[in-house]
């Protein structure tokens, strides 16, 4: 067969004898602003790999309060517990942003990961790299000011979603930063004074990218480097 053009960073490293394999066994899906990847607490069905969109990893306690843990987009997969033969999704995982993409079976992604060496991993290796981002994400959280943390997570939306411009509202933003939305609306008025972005009703766009890298200090990178070790 002739070999797919992948935007999804992982399947485009997958040698080309075990994506004879594989590729049969990935499904095309559209994926909607809100699609539902995965639920706490439920069995996890597919495995999926975002060629565009973003999705988004969120905790949930016994109470049902909620905080995002990660984010995830073309350059990995989603839910990751399946890449250590789990079956069961312990966060939310839904999309964002809007997108498209290839889901797989958990029991075709096993018999696959049986067959194809390099394809496990490099599944290893995404894990290893969201696990990195959720516990900068916790540091984060601990020791950054909401307009660092709020920078950081713009900055990590602009990579998944390589474009300047993005829909997204004030009531999500106080989901992923764990704060009320005054703190939100403040903390983008920080960041548009700035000259950083421009924020308007349900819309932010990017307008100083390297600027705001400075601006989020520490908060940003080091997940970021850790890719670019595994994925040379």
């Amino acid at each position: 067969m002739s070999r797919p053009h992948f935007q999804n960073k992982l399947l485009a490293l997958v040698p080309s004898a075990e994506l004879e394999i594989l590729y049969p066994l990935l499904e095309p899906i559209d994926l909607p602003k809100g699609f539902v990847i995965a639920t706490a607490g439920e069995p996890i069905q597919y495995v999926y790999f975002l060629e565009q969109g973003l999705g988004s990893i969120v905790s949930v306690s016994r109470q049902g309060q909620k905080a995002e843990a990660g984010m995830f987009g073309y350059e990995g997969f989603a839910p990751t517990p399946p890449a250590v033969r789990s079956t069961v999704s312990f966060h939310d995982a839904s999309l964002q942003a809007e997108g498209y993409g290839y889901r797989i079976t958990i029991e075709a992604l096993w018999a696959a990961m049986d067959r194809c060496r390099e394809f496990s991993r490099l599944l290893a290796r995404s894990s290893q790299n969201l696990a990195t981002q959720v516990s900068y994400t916790a540091l984060s959280n601990a020791v950054h000011q909401v307009n660092e943390r709020l920078a950081r997570w713009l900055l990590m939306s602009h990579d998944r979603l390589r474009q300047d411009e993005f829909l997204i509202t004030h009531d999500y933003m106080a989901l992923i930063l764990a704060v009320r939305r005054p703190s939100v609306t403040t903390a983008l008025h920080v960041l548009e004074e700035r000259r950083f972005i421009r924020a308007e009703r349900g819309c932010v766009t990017i307008r100083n990218r390297s600027a705001m890298e400075h601006y989020a200090q520490d908060a940003y990178g080091l997940p970021e480097e850790e890719y670019r070790h595994l994925f040379p």
